[in-house]
């Protein structure tokens, strides 16, 4: 019920808006000659695609007709003659249009001198044009100072944490060429402590394998291999991608 009513005083103020203007114009009040309506965007996920939205219909539509956006319904006013209002619909409709959802599925394989010794799988479910993050992993302690209290001969140690394991980052678009990913896979382990300024501190080995592919569903690709340094062993990734809907 409030959003109905938020809904309908935009509308009232965006009449009154352009009843001030033609009475600033022709110098007395004059009754609005053409229609005003208001349409929801459904299927937006954020305020620049709604604006991306807006821009559109004020490129395609004459430069006297009124447009606004109320980002905080998702809504945009217009004001303009039958045909016009038409047009923003048909414009709408095409640029406004249901997401696809779909399943990747990651395949680890390990290599360890040539042979295989260990597979794993992570799936991840993403919406079309909307970034997707998985972790998998630990978070490792690491002391990075201390604190002595005022009055105290005590002392607190400060720590912070690091994240290791396996980190996915993943961007699907729909293109003309098929479904575009931008995947970032990272891998991360823990070496033997360095000694630095008379204290042990952690080493963390890393390796990212990032790029932008063309998908195609249930057809598996290779993405790349990522060597785990001061080993015989490499991790082989592979992506393969379903429409869930």
């Amino acid at each position: 019920m409030r959003s109905s009513k938020l809904v309908l005083a935009g509308v009232l103020a965006f009449a009154l808006a352009a009843t001030g203007a033609h009475a600033q114009e022709d110098g007395v009040a004059k009754p609005i000659t053409n229609p005003t309506q208001v349409f929801h965007l459904s299927n937006i996920s954020n305020a620049t695609e709604a604006t991306e939205i807006l821009v559109a219909i004020r490129n395609m539509l004459d430069p006297r007709d009124r447009v606004d956006l109320v980002s905080a319904q998702s809504a945009i006013f217009i004001q303009a003659p039958p045909d016009h209002l038409a047009l923003a619909k048909k414009i709408i409709d095409d640029l406004d249009r249901p997401r696809k959802t779909y399943r990747l599925t990651y395949t680890i394989t390990e290599i360890d001198d040539g042979k295989r010794v260990g597979t794993q799988h992570y799936s991840m479910v993403l919406v079309s044009g909307q970034r997707t993050t998985m972790k998998q992993g630990s978070k490792i302690p690491v002391a990075t100072g201390t604190v002595t209290e005022n009055g105290s001969p005590a002392t607190q140690t400060q720590f912070t944490y690091l994240d290791v394991g396996l980190n996915f980052d993943a961007t699907l678009d729909e293109s003309v060429n098929g479904v575009r990913l931008r995947s970032k896979a990272e891998q991360s382990s823990l070496g033997s402590d360095k000694l630095i300024a008379g204290i042990q501190e952690p080493v963390v080995r890393q390796a990212v394998l990032e790029g932008t592919s063309i998908l195609t569903p249930g057809k598996p690709l290779i993405l790349g291999s990522l060597d785990i340094p001061d080993s015989t062993r490499r991790l082989d990734i592979e992506v393969v991608m379903d429409v869930v809907k």
